[in-house]
């Protein structure tokens, strides 16, 4: 199965960082029927054909994702919707 791995350095606090994270995973619920569960400072997040974590360092964010087969072809496509945003609120 195909996999994620993104790594984007912040300069939030860690309480910042996770709230800008929550706000997403919000938005990742409603628009993509996302599942999602904070342990500690990772936000673990599943729906069919994806599942993965978003954990939420002091100076970094670590986003991982694992696809599944339907979704393999648009890896690429999610890969860079996934930097896109992670420009977006932490650059």
């Amino acid at each position: 199965m195909p996999k994620i791995d993104i790594r984007r350095p912040h300069q939030l606090p860690i309480a910042e960082a996770r709230a800008v994270v929550d706000q997403v995973a919000t938005r990742m619920r409603e628009k993509f029927g996302m599942n999602g569960r904070w342990q500690g400072d990772t936000l673990l997040f599943s729906r069919p054909g994806v599942s993965g974590s978003i954990a939420v360092g002091g100076d970094a964010i670590q986003v991982k994702a694992e696809l599944g087969l339907l979704l393999a072809p648009l890896k690429g496509m999610i890969e860079q919707e996934i930097r896109r945003k992670l420009d977006e609120h932490f650059a």
